[in-house]
């Protein structure tokens, strides 16, 4: 983006990474925001992050910006969009980074700011919120997806694309309502359905908890989204209902007939879904970052023994390498070892499986 003044509606995990690239970039450019907690503006400004501090996103200092962002949760942005439009400069760029495209395009045409908006999506979080967590690196090889509206000129919507690129981050342009149909399969029903699946499970155990105590493996892995937050995903569901609704149909469609097939003793229909859904599993390229992000984790064989965990957590700290999380595994069925190591980055990942194999542990990696 070019040497500007930018303005940011809420200052979280997304903004504040944002806001931090654009200081990065370019120390001269002037930062605004404006949040409900002025704790975290007073905080911003006191870092240098931003330079000045907005009383509400009708603040007239919003309306010199060349740009601003709407990172707050999305009703939040459509009543700022509101307030906007009275002191809103016509050469300002309106982008969002809302995970659901369709209820803001649709109050930015009821309002006549089609000239003026860009939607976006950096498929990318963390498990911590807040302007506290907020990371540069929050973006890297991970998709940005752009929706421009039918009268936003071409060359804003390539700003914004070299903007994302200089974030390391993947840019794609498509439709909005194409991207809701796609986060509705790959992201929104991941998420309700790892919410159920929890759910079922405690519904279902028993006063000593032994399936909570026993739960591992493949069964943790594919809940860890369920510990995203509600306030957000009660959000998400609301606004994409009718796609998320549409893709669940044809969820619920396999497993009714999973189901079906298991019951009549037809293993051959059971063997070639697994068949499929492991082929084409396989074909993904896990490159890139999802919305659903992808865990850096190792299992490594441990001798039960007093200092084991210390010795490998000592060997990885000699060369310099972080631990995000560490663990016994209990319940080994579906996991390859004993001890999970998970990592902030894939390249320490690869670093520690190297150097525990050539302190002759057993290692494999969480593909």
């Amino acid at each position: 983006m070019q040497k500007n003044t930018y303005g940011f509606i809420g200052l979280g995990l997304i903004g504040g990474s944002l806001a931090g690239n654009l200081r990065k970039q370019d120390r001269d450019c002037r930062i605004m925001a404006y949040t409900r907690t002025r704790s975290t503006l007073e905080n911003a400004k006191k870092e240098g992050l931003i330079d000045e501090i907005c009383s509400g996103p009708d603040d007239p200092l919003f309306s010199g910006c060349s740009c601003i962002f709407l990172c707050a949760p999305v009703e939040n942005n459509i009543a700022a969009l509101r307030e906007l439009k009275k002191i809103l400069s016509p050469e300002c760029l309106l982008t969002d980074v809302g995970s659901v495209k369709g209820t803001i395009h649709r109050e930015v045409e009821r309002l006549s700011l089609e000239a003026q908006f860009v939607g976006g999506h950096p498929m990318t979080g963390s498990e911590q919120s807040g302007l506290a967590n907020a990371q540069n690196h929050l973006f890297e090889n991970a998709y940005y997806i752009l929706t421009p509206t039918r009268l936003v000129p071409r060359e804003w919507t390539q700003r914004l694309f070299e903007f994302a690129r200089s974030l390391k981050a993947i840019p794609m342009i498509m439709d909005w309502t194409e991207h809701d149909r796609i986060t509705a399969a790959i992201s929104h029903l991941p998420h309700l359905i790892a919410s159920a699946l929890v759910n079922t499970v405690h519904d279902l155990d028993n006063e000593d908890q032994h399936m909570k105590m026993i739960a591992a493996g493949g069964f943790r892995d594919i809940t860890r989204i369920a510990s995203s937050s509600p306030e957000m995903w009660e959000q998400i569901c609301v606004d994409n209902h009718a796609n998320i609704s549409d893709v669940m149909d044809v969820f619920l469609d396999q497993l009714i007939r999973a189901r079906d097939h298991m019951c009549s003793g037809d293993g051959g229909y059971i063997n070639r879904m697994f068949a499929a859904s492991s082929e084409y599993r396989d074909s993904f390229s896990f490159a890139s970052s999802g919305p659903v992000k992808k865990m850096h984790i190792i299992y490594c064989d441990v001798i039960d023994e007093n200092g084991a965990i210390a010795t490998i957590a000592t060997i990885l700290a000699v060369h310099g390498i972080s631990i995000k999380n560490i663990r016994i595994v209990h319940n080994r069925e579906h996991d390859q070892g004993a001890l999970a190591i998970e990592f902030y980055k894939e390249e320490a990942m690869d670093s520690a499986v190297r150097i525990l194999r050539h302190h002759r542990y057993v290692v494999s990696k969480n593909d």
